[in-house]
């Protein structure tokens, strides 16, 4: 399967004139709508091919400074500008980079003859703005390649951030956006993938190629491995398919590191529900189950690609839930990794097993913090809706820590207690303790749950994204339908932190 690749991406001082599209800014200042880094020499060609200034053309086609609004307008020589909605003149990294992927966006949408070039004219001058930029930008240009024998027609060849700013500062921001960007666009193909292209065999190949030449030892565990070392969890999981589960281990340790971190990913690639077999709509975007994985994988590579000085282990439980003879059942006893003994209450709460297996195995690796992501619960999109992710700590440091990663990222997160007496849901009467409760408080148990397999001496905190991983509706800002690549950005902004 072909993966998407990122359009070019440089830094420049002044708008390239061989443009064939320029994004601009509309911010509004004190009720009063401006416009935001339009250079001075395309304001005066506007004014001498329209008879009026561009703001007054821009504005005579509807163009405002609400967020996520744009407005194609005719430029010389048969080019186009873009004007993008800001919000407020004193503008944040997310605003612009959200600002940007609209302009990019609607860029794609002209339907040219040839891939674009695309000038993001945004008044970019401090590091983290320039780096919202050109993430934006590049995430708006992404689409998934389809399965198709046809060529795939490529939308925008390059995209240039201007910014006014030569320094060094600026130019490192450039490639940190670049590394970022594709980390995501990697993690958006993952679970774009069809189920039957992607399944744990060819996504720990794929996970593995992924980081050829980075410095990141690779191991993966098949189902004979696993049987060895007693991982209950992904075998009873993976058990009811005819492709087999695998555990993937990432360990990037590079010199100097100053902390260990340790990342945790749920990698179903597709789940029925297994005997507790979902409904058909669904199952129907179950291949996105392996987002969690997608994410730390994804991250993980562009931690090492960017060079930061952390040790970060990650670990990818990857297996395929399907209903057959061989499928585990409701009120099965499954002993997991470490020897805890667990009484199975739903075959359709399977991400939870395979992270207590991975979890009991990132504790052996003594990291100072553990970070497990995963589609977890339905009942986070319940509380939370499909934009904010859910995050649960063992303590306020280790989720303020998270938070503070994804503020600077730009994602959502919104933090969800684990109240004293949770874990009492969990007591059973013929195991050490059971996959879940009743009904209420779903994300809350399920994070107790990964809880108990996490050594009581390390901070933990879980991201529970089944909301923002996978959009079922159209696109908006810089995400597109389908896989998002949510958390890839936070986990590395974290990684970024604990060097510091």
């Amino acid at each position: 399967m072909t993966a998407f690749s990122l359009p070019a991406l440089t830094l420049a001082t002044s708008c390239p004139r061989d443009a064939d599209v320029v994004v601009f800014g509309v911010a509004e200042s004190s009720g009063t709508p401006v416009l935001v880094g339009v250079p001075d020499e395309l304001d005066q060609r506007t004014a001498k091919q329209f008879g009026q200034p561009l703001l007054a053309v821009a504005r005579g086609l509807g163009a405002d400074a609400k967020p996520g609004s744009t407005t194609v307008l005719p430029g010389a020589d048969g080019s186009r500008l873009i004007a993008v909605g800001l919000g407020e003149a004193d503008v944040t990294p997310e605003q612009v980079r959200r600002a940007a992927g609209n302009g990019v966006r609607a860029a794609a949408g002209l339907n040219a003859e040839r891939p674009l070039r695309v000038a993001i004219c945004l008044d970019a001058v401090e590091p983290e703005v320039v780096k919202g930029a050109a993430e934006g930008a590049l995430l708006g240009a992404y689409s998934f390649v389809k399965v198709s024998g046809r060529e795939p027609k490529e939308a925008i060849a390059s995209v240039t951030v201007v910014s006014s700013s030569g320094k060094p500062e600026a130019r490192r921001a450039i490639e940190t956006a670049r590394t970022v960007a594709a980390a995501v666009c990697l993690a958006r193909d993952w679970v774009n993938t069809p189920a039957n292209v992607l399944y744990p065999e060819t996504f720990a190949d794929a996970a593995r190629a992924a980081v050829k030449g980075t410095k990141i030892e690779v191991e993966v565990l098949d189902e004979k491995a696993l049987e060895r070392g007693g991982y209950g969890g992904l075998l009873a999981v993976g058990g009811g398919s005819s492709r087999g589960p695998r555990l993937v281990r990432f360990d990037y340790a590079p010199r100097g590191a100053k902390a260990h971190l340790a990342l945790v990913g749920k990698g179903i690639t597709f789940d029925t529900g297994g005997l507790n077999l979902k409904t058909s709509d669904g199952m129907y975007t179950m291949k996105s189950d392996m987002a969690g994985a997608a994410a730390v994988l994804a991250a993980t590579r562009a931690i090492a690609q960017l060079g930061l000085k952390v040790r970060v282990t990650s670990y990818a439980a990857m297996a395929e839930n399907m209903p057959s003879g061989t499928a585990y059942r409701p009120s099965d006893v499954l002993t997991m990794y470490g020897g805890t003994t667990v009484e199975n209450v739903n075959s359709d709460a399977e991400g939870r097993l395979v992270m207590a297996d991975a979890l009991v195995r990132a504790g052996e690796d003594s990291p100072a913090l553990i970070i497990d992501v995963a589609t977890l619960t339905g009942a986070c999109v319940v509380a939370l809706g499909e934009r904010v992710a859910g995050l649960m700590a063992s303590d306020d440091a280790a989720a303020d820590h998270v938070l503070d990663a994804a503020e600077s990222a730009g994602e959502a997160f919104w933090q969800l207690p684990i109240p004293d007496g949770t874990r009492k849901k969990l007591e059973s009467k013929v195991a050490d303790l059971r996959s879940g409760g009743n009904r209420w408080g779903g994300a809350l148990t399920a994070a107790s749950f990964l809880q108990s397999f996490v050594p009581d001496d390390v901070p933990w905190a879980h991201l529970d994204i089944a909301g923002p991983a996978f959009n079922e509706e159209g696109p908006y800002d810089y995400v597109p339908a389908g896989g998002t690549g949510v958390a890839v950005r936070t986990l590395v902004a974290l990684a970024q932190s604990l060097q510091s």
